[in-house]
């Protein structure tokens, strides 16, 4: 349940015109009202508060129909990293850990097969080296049978020698060095260090079996592009990575909500994730609450790393800093942003197009949720844009 001083009571009061917050969430329920997707959720959130909040369609929790509502619980997918790099920054500003730090004096079990000398860094920037490094999810719970794949993983290239997204590998080696210089599980250190200090009752990384019939089943929806279709559209097919259907409607299984995949394990409310940025973007202070991020430490956690390495299809700059992306330059809606956000604009989307930045010109933060996976990536990533552009705006 959100907490209700973090509802403003007017959309006016934070600083977000009502018109311009109308047509925010009318773009956003356009594919529900289509017949596309099964349901959508949206927040927009400034001065620590949420100025807006809509849920429309319906779901299935555990196989059961109902109609969503604003505390349905959506998987965030690949959104998700933000909340994992943001723990990590965590140990960096309490001095347990260090960019620079080779993985391997970490996670000895990691240090094999050409991984000796990657470092923290690199991980957190998709620089690392081993982008299809095989993981079932549901074993992220077995921890000897985690440290058995650090061990088998070998490299598809030389780290730091390129960018290539990482869509779940690094961010597994990430929460166990989580895990080992904090002393708590992943799971806990999320609730314990972020969760619980921001009073976001329903932020998680491993979802309580009691929580599941809150949770949105995966569908679906739409028809695959093929090959002749991109060519058409005069772009390459994206590449076949861990993200394929099965993976993502595995996330329907009890084992594998409640293993907290820390890639794109995270289950919470677009409210959550608005104000989960709202942190973010106010000095690491939420609204009434205990700093949690040093200003220091959000300077350094948001400068762009990645230098000139750039996407390797389309080729625009990466943009990455330690683990969100930067929107940066006039390329910026190619990263998921609207044409609207400032180049200071972070965050990180997820499969199927779940959305989550902050921008620290307007102050204006932005969640949003959908279970529905649209086979259509051209058509969810154009959506991630068109509403970010319109969230961009929406300052009074």
């Amino acid at each position: 349940m959100l907490n209700p001083r973090f509802v403003a009571e007017t959309p006016e009061e934070v600083g977000i015109d009502s018109g311009k917050l109308a047509e925010l969430f009318e773009r956003a329920e356009q594919e529900v009202r289509e017949g596309l997707l099964p349901s959508a959720q949206i927040a927009l959130a400034r001065d620590g508060r949420i100025a807006g909040l809509r849920t429309v369609g319906s779901v299935t929790h555990e196989g059961r129909e109902a109609e969503a509502t604003n505390e349905t619980l959506y998987c965030i997918f690949s959104a998700t990293k933000a909340l994992t790099s943001a723990a990590a920054w965590l140990l960096i500003q309490d001095g347990k850990l260090d960019t620079d730090e080779v993985v391997a004096e970490i996670v000895p079990e990691f240090g094999s097969n050409g991984k000796e000398g990657i470092r923290v860094e690199q991980l957190l920037t998709h620089t690392s080296g081993f982008p299809h490094a095989p993981f079932r999810p549901a074993e992220f719970s077995n921890r000897k049978r985690r440290l058995e794949r650090f061990v088998q993983w070998r490299l598809n290239w030389e780290p730091g020698s390129r960018f290539e997204y990482h869509p779940t590998s690094s961010m597994y080696v990430v929460a166990e060095i989580i895990e080992r210089r904090s002393g708590s599980t992943y799971g806990e250190f999320i609730r314990k260090r972020i969760a619980e200090p921001l009073d976001l009752e329903d932020l998680w990384v491993g979802l309580p079996r009691e929580l599941h019939g809150r949770l949105a089943d995966c569908v679906y929806v739409g028809e695959a592009l093929t090959e002749a279709d991109y060519r058409e559209r005069g772009i390459a097919p994206p590449p076949v990575t861990a993200v394929t259907e099965d993976a993502i409607l595995g996330f329907n299984r009890p084992e594998v909500r409640e293993a907290g995949i820390p890639a794109g394990g995270g289950t919470m409310t677009a409210a959550e994730i608005a104000l989960f940025y709202q942190a973010l973007v106010n000095d690491g202070t939420p609204l009434g609450g205990p700093q949690i991020w040093k200003p220091e430490t959000l300077r350094d956690a948001l400068r762009v790393r990645s230098g000139e390495l750039r996407e390797l299809q389309a080729g625009y700059l990466a943009n990455r800093a330690l683990g969100v992306i930067i929107a940066g330059d006039a390329r910026r809606t190619a990263r998921g942003f609207g044409r609207f956000n400032s180049e200071r604009s972070f965050g990180h989307r997820g499969a199927g197009g779940q959305i989550g930045w902050a921008d620290p010109e307007t102050g204006i933060s932005v969640g949003y949720c959908t279970n529905g996976h649209d086979r259509d990536p051209l058509r969810w990533m154009r959506r991630c844009v068109e509403i970010s552009g319109k969230a961009a705006v929406c300052s009074a």
